[in-house]
């Protein structure tokens, strides 16, 4: 489950899940909310395999988004699906997505960048939360 939420000039990013893996996948669901008005017209039609590296798990979430929205940014690609797998020295992930259509991708608002701001990931008894500032 994700949310976006408010944060002063900025937006926030929510996810909870039960495990890890999908705990990143969401954020990259999120992340794709945070963009466009309906996440649901982005069509997986093209693939690409991403690592990053790192062993501290909030920094690993700021590196993933990260690398999706310079992802994004370069190829003009808006990411949908993605297949995630956490390690102690960081993740592997197939991504799908497709190049950004104007024509049927209504943006609703351009993520400058991922921030350190508030960034948070814990673990309890019922899963994982994190929380990501995103800079709009």
């Amino acid at each position: 489950m994700h949310e976006l939420f408010d944060h002063t000039a900025d937006l926030g990013l929510r996810i909870r899940t039960a495990d890890l893996n999908t705990l990143f996948a969401e954020a990259g669901e999120c992340l794709l909310a945070s963009m466009v008005d309906d996440p649901k017209s982005v069509l997986a039609v093209e693939s690409q395999t991403v690592a990053v590296a790192g062993t501290d798990r909030e920094y690993l979430l700021f590196d993933w988004l990260r690398e999706l929205l310079t992802r994004s940014d370069e190829a003009r690609m808006l990411w949908c699906r993605f297949d995630v797998t956490v390690t102690p020295a960081g993740l592997t992930a197939a991504i799908w997505g497709e190049p950004f259509d104007p024509l049927r991708h209504l943006l609703s608002r351009e993520v400058k960048a991922i921030t350190y701001h508030g960034l948070l990931l814990e673990e309890s008894a019922g899963g994982f939360l994190a929380e990501v500032i995103v800079d709009i």
